[in-house]
């Protein structure tokens, strides 16, 4: 699939910022126009309405869950390991746009809330897939969440000061502790 024109791009960038930042209400079509760097005519050539920007970036939703797709199932070190280690990734094109549709989904955007639907089942099919078992694949699944939002939280936390990272012990994720939970969700898929 060829990708989108860049002044697209940019508004969906521009529009995800807003509602990350400052939530939808701030990201009308005035202020994404402007924080794009494009006139709002330029924004209407390719999104018609703010509902149409919310479609943009659910198709972008998806098309980033289906890179993600791709990258389990060529992992080397296996669907489980790549989807843990993952989830530990934030401040990625896929974070940015998840937590911009999780921001539309809380505000009542139905559309949104399909679209993170649709992500958390093709997830699931994907490691179900890998493992087997699919209990076992919602618990890896489950899992994943939470060390997602342990590390969201803790780069908000850090982004304020509340926390020094350097010093912090409790519910930290070591490679080790990583490592150690990846090589029992493995020895669970093989029984």
């Amino acid at each position: 699939m060829p990708r989108p024109p860049a002044a697209r791009e940019a508004v969906l960038d521009a529009f995800e910022r807003l509602i990350i930042a400052d939530g939808e209400r701030t990201a009308t079509l005035d202020a994404t126009a402007r924080d794009a760097g494009v006139s709002k005519g330029g924004l209407l050539y390719h999104f018609g309405s703010k509902q149409a920007l919310v479609a943009g970036l659910v198709e972008r939703l998806l098309r980033l869950v289906d890179d993600d797709l791709h990258r389990i199932d060529e992992a080397p070190d296996g669907a489980i390991a790549y989807f843990l280690r993952s989830s530990l990734d934030i401040e990625t094109p896929l974070d940015h746009t998840f937590v911009a549709i999780l921001r539309l989904a809380q505000g009542g955007d139905r559309e949104a809330g399909r679209a993170l639907d649709e992500a958390e089942t093709r997830w699931l099919a994907a490691l179900t897939g890998h493992v087997g078992d699919p209990t076992l694949a919602l618990a890896v699944t489950l899992m994943g969440d939470g060390l997602y939002h342990r590390a969201a939280l803790r780069a908000e936390a850090a982004d304020v000061g509340d926390v020094d990272l350097s010093t912090a012990t409790t519910g930290e994720v070591s490679p080790e502790r990583l490592n150690a939970l990846v090589a029992l969700l493995e020895r669970l898929v093989t029984r």
